[in-house]
Formats: structure tokens, sequence, C-alpha cells
């Protein structure tokens, strides 16, 4: 099994369908759990692909339209009921306190949950995980909403032939340095993804884009709603490709589909994004990161 893996939740926009539910994306990053823009029934979803309240340290939030925030009452609930011991972090707008409040205390539970919250203002935010930043920008909907970018930091992949022909074993391995290290040794470029619904094209969408090696976008419409997908701040699927083909990404997944398509549709997304790291994404779906790549991969 992967250790850096997208479970997706719900691939719905506004209306959820007999084969679509509302948003929720799980990302599981090494020991993490980071859960984007929850909607209705993300507690079932989250059961049925094998998940638990305690594979949570984050819940994302991108902005406070009911599809991708209505399932924060239950996870937060369910955090208390399931005895969740460590902290979960929650980054969501500043200008939705508000809405924030009313969700996070919806009904009447047994409050224990440990909720560090990061409420993001301005431009966006950069927040240290374990392991990894977490990076909030700003992008152009009907409302303040915020794409997020996680990456870790880069690092060096080791060369076993190397290490031998200069007699270096265990822990001395963690102790090269200068020159030595980088004859034993690759640049490793770290690992990268970047989480970006509702939104018109905007310069921070190609900002949270570039370089990723997954990249999970809306593309709520068809070129046949090009006009439509602007006046609401939505993205087609073929702008969603564009994206992916200017920053670089490796893997590209399509979702935020409107409830207008039926299945016979759904080659069309594939068809106008053009990118050949593309996948429509279905509930329930499991898509591992693409493997490591080294500088110059």
């Amino acid at each position: 099994m992967s250790n850096r893996e997208l479970f997706v939740l719900g691939t719905a926009s506004a209306v959820p369908t007999r084969r679509r539910n509302h948003n929720g994306y799980l990302l599981r990053w090494d020991g993490q759990g980071l859960l984007f823009d929850p909607g209705e029934g993300t507690q079932r979803q989250m059961a049925h692909a094998g998940l638990a309240a305690n594979d949570l340290n984050w819940l994302c939030v991108t902005h406070f339209h009911g599809d991708h925030c209505l399932g924060v009452p239950g996870i937060v609930q369910r955090v208390s009921r399931d005895g969740v011991a460590h902290p979960v972090h929650a980054v969501y707008p500043a200008s939705g306190e508000a809405y924030w409040r009313r969700l996070r205390h919806a009904a009447v539970f047994h409050d224990t949950a440990d909720i560090t919250e990061h409420p993001v203002e301005g431009g966006g935010a950069e927040l240290s995980g374990e392991g990894f930043t977490l990076t909030a920008l700003r992008l152009d909907h009907g409302i303040e909403a915020y794409g997020y970018r996680l990456a870790e930091p880069d690092g060096r992949t080791m060369l076993p032939e190397k290490l031998r022909e200069h007699g270096v074993r265990g822990p001395a391995i963690g102790r090269l340095s200068g020159p030595l290290l980088e004859e034993c040794s690759v640049p490793r470029p770290g690992q990268k993804m970047a989480f970006v619904m509702d939104t018109r094209l905007c310069d921070n969408v190609f900002a949270l884009a570039e370089g990723v090696d997954l990249l999970v976008i809306e593309s709520t419409f068809l070129d046949s709603e090009e006009r439509q997908a602007a006046e609401h701040g939505h993205l087609t699927a073929r702008q969603a490709g564009r994206v992916a083909r200017e920053c670089g990404v490796r893997r590209l997944v399509l979702t935020h589909v409107s409830e207008r398509y039926t299945e016979a549709d759904e080659p069309l997304f594939l068809e106008q994004a053009g990118h050949p790291g593309a996948v429509l994404a279905r509930d329930l779906d499991r898509i591992p990161l693409p493997p490591r790549r080294r500088t110059g991969d």
C-alpha cells in the first residue's frame, strides 16, 4: 500500500447524484491524513473507504459553499466520539469565521475534540506540518476561497554502489556531508500536491499547480458551458488540462462534476483536458502519487 495516496470520497459539485456524493478528499501522506472540503455524507464515505476519524490530522476547507463544508459537523463530532487523542488542524478562510463556528458547534455533543484553528486571510498563508509545508493561496470565486499546496523539502537519494565504493555503511550514512555526500547521492525533489476547487483561471491557480506530482482540480463544466463557468467562478475540463500542461503536472485528477452530465458525457472530460496523466475521479477511487523522481527526470 502506498504511503502517499488520495482517497476520493465524493466528486459532485453543488448537487449530488446517484453516482457522485458531495465533495470529500483525504490525502494520506505518510503518517498524516489531510481531509479537504468535506461535504454531506463524508463520514459514510470514509467508512466505505476503510478510513476512520483517527486517520485525520488536518481539515482544510477551501470556502464555505455547502458542498465543500456541510460535512464538517459530522467529522468534528466523530473526532470526539471516537476519542481521537491527537490534535486536528483546521484551515479555512477567516472571512467565514461565523460559518466555521456554526459548523463546528452545529449540534449538541460531548466535545472533546482537540482542534487547532488556522483561519487564513489576505493573500494566503504557509503552515508547517510533519515533514511538509501547507500553503494556502487566494482564488477567484464568488466568495473568498483558497487553494492548497502541500510540499515536502527537497532531499537526496543515496547511491548504494557509491556507498560501497567508499566503505560507508550503517549510521555513518546519516553523517555524510560535503563533497562525499554529493558523490554518494543525487538530488531528490520533494513530492508536491495541489488542491484547487471553485475558481476562475487566475495566477494563483498556476502558482499552486507549478511542478506538482498530483493536482486535484475542479472541472465542473465542459466547453459547451464555458460562459456559465466564467459567470459562476468555475473551471472547464479544458482549462484544468491547460493548467496541468503549462505547470508540468504529472497526474491530473479532474473532479467536482456538474449534475447536468451523464455517464455518457464522461469521456469528454478527459478528451477536452488533453493531458496524458489525467483521470476523471469517481467516488471511492484510490489514486497514489506518482513514484518519486530524481532531478532531471
